[in-house]
């Protein structure tokens, strides 16, 4: 069941079209001065696009056989995108109404735009009354109302929101006008050359673009401005993390895509391979990261990079398994949940399951030492402690015997960096007798810790955090036991090294137990993987 839509004629003239366009695409009102929305959002802010699911245009259809399945509201989306960068966009059915999960994307959003395309039909639920549920879920949030059609068909509307735009229909220029108009940019078409096609159209086609192997001497700075163009201030590395993150002789492999007769970057991607295991035969492809300067979004570059670089990590040889993301070092562990990038990582065949699902889910988390809960600590026989230098195979041992799933990729090679290092009693030890049943790696900034090399982000947060980090249990052990009286041991080493706050990454599940002991969730992201292929 979908809704009732009135398409408006978009034939005529381009002279009447302009007149049309001129007429009825305004600013009701703005009361609460919401618009344009570049003033409240700030990169990384989510803009969450409400929009009815509707009845497709027959006459479209018969024209265009793939209209029947695509959303009309899609370029609206697109349009948004190319202006703001994190855009989530959801439909709602009138037999559902606003359901949970609509709240759940409202609440992570900094801007909702509820879209209604006009009067409810017979039997029809109102969009109006949807859009005063949203409302309330919305909070102190800006709502901003997009109607498809004359206000006046809609009651009183304009008395009951703050912010209302009012554009003739849903074709794809009356929706660009509208992403125009919602970032307070000027909406009058620009006249069409009569002596051929729109150049500009043309420049900004998707095409295929020559991607070229990333040389430091010549790409870091350029890749450096793209990381901090593409993502927000908290993400940030600085340039010295930056640089020695993707300097891995004999691990890393990047691209990029510069502009022709330039040395402009307009693209970069970061791939890695990692050892699943200690066998030292089978290995992980990377994608690590993949960004594109914002304003040649939308042009074919990103998917130029990505095709190209799963190609190169498909050839490597040992290369079964791809991650969308990476372990050691770590950029993201994968893709960061919510991110706009979603449904275009899924149309490359990425498996990202539609809607929300913790079992997809892995997150960082943070801790202030003043929040932990020992009390909270269930009882065990096993005792905690430093690692001794003369224990160190013993550790090597029972990493060996960790599952070879996605759950540990990389973490033999990160204790077998300790090797010949007087960083071993940063290995936190838990001992049923003289049996070592668990193990954990500390890190600290400027240490020498040659996982704190890998692990960029808890000096980034502050000089007061340290890290953990490649948990392991032995399989005659409760890892629930065992787990949260290991971090009470980190935390007092920790403590002893002077910092204030814990970092922890990588987590899957245990979310109600992390905040019972008063953590707080970092970040969380998709655990995307998927074979690698011929391509």
């Amino acid at each position: 069941m979908s809704f009732p839509v009135h398409l408006m004629n978009q034939t005529g003239s381009p002279e009447m079209a302009a007149k049309k366009q001129q007429q009825h695409i305004s600013v009701i009102h703005d009361s609460q001065s919401y618009l344009p929305l570049s003033k409240p959002l700030k990169d990384g802010d989510l803009i969450l696009l409400l929009t009815p699911a509707t009845v497709p245009d027959i006459t479209a259809c018969r024209k265009d056989p793939k209209a029947l399945t695509s959303d009309p509201f899609e370029p609206l989306g697109r349009a948004l995108a190319r202006r703001h960068p994190w855009v989530r966009h959801v439909p709602y059915l009138p037999r559902n109404g606003i359901t949970g999960t609509h709240v759940v994307h409202i609440r992570l959003a900094s801007v909702v735009i509820f879209v209604i395309s006009g009067p409810p039909g017979e039997g029809q639920t109102s969009q109006v009354s949807l859009a005063e549920i949203t409302r309330g879920v919305c909070e102190n949030r800006p709502q901003v109302i997009l109607a498809c059609c004359d206000v006046s068909e809609l009651g009183g509307l304009d008395k009951s929101f703050p912010a209302i735009v009012q554009i003739p229909g849903f074709a794809p220029p009356d929706l660009e006008a509208a992403a125009a108009v919602l970032f307070g940019e000027p909406t009058t078409p620009k006249p069409s050359s009569p002596s051929g096609p729109n150049v500009h159209n043309l420049l900004v086609a998707p095409k295929l673009w020559t991607s070229q192997v990333f040389d430091p001497h010549r790409d870091l700075d350029g890749a450096y401005e793209l990381w901090r163009q593409c993502f927000p201030e908290c993400l940030h590395l600085n340039r010295f993390l930056f640089q020695s993150l993707l300097q891995r002789d004999g691990y890393a492999m990047h691209y990029v895509v510069r502009e022709a007769g330039t040395s402009q970057l307009l693209g970069f991607c970061a791939t890695y391979t990692t050892y699943a295991d200690s066998g030292g035969e089978r290995l992980i492809g990377s994608l690590a990261a993949l960004l594109v300067r914002p304003s040649y979004r939308q042009r074919g570059i990103g998917l130029s990079l990505h095709n190209f670089a799963l190609r190169q990590l498909a050839r490597t040889r040992g290369v079964s398994r791809l991650q969308l993301g990476s372990t050691f070092p770590r950029l993201f562990y994968g893709l960061p949940l919510d991110t706009p990038y979603e449904d275009w990582f899924r149309r490359r065949d990425w498996p990202i399951a539609l809607g929300c699902s913790s079992a997809q889910e892995v997150s960082d988390w943070i801790l202030r030492f003043e929040d932990w809960q020992p009390s909270l600590l269930p009882p065990t026989t096993v005792k905690f402690r430093q690692c001794e230098f003369h224990e160190f195979d013993k550790v090597l041992q029972l990493v060996e015997t960790q599952p070879s799933d996605e759950n540990t990729v990389g973490w033999y090679d990160q204790y077998a960096k300790f090797v010949n290092t007087m960083n071993i009693r940063d290995i936190i030890l838990g001992l049923d007798g003289d049996n070592i049943v668990a193990a954990a790696m500390t890190y600290v900034k400027n240490s020498g810790s040659p996982v704190a090399e890998d692990l960029p982000w808890a000096s980034m947060i502050g000089d007061d955090v340290g890290g953990v980090t490649c948990i392991c249990t032995s399989d005659m052990v409760k890892k629930d036991e065992l787990m949260f009286n290991l971090l009470d041991c980190c935390v007092g080493t920790l403590k002893e090294q002077g910092m204030t706050r814990l970092f922890i990454d990588a987590v899957k599940g245990s979310n109600e137990d992390f905040r019972s002991m008063g953590f707080q969730k970092w970040a969380t992201y998709r655990d995307v993987w998927r074979e690698a292929q011929k391509m």
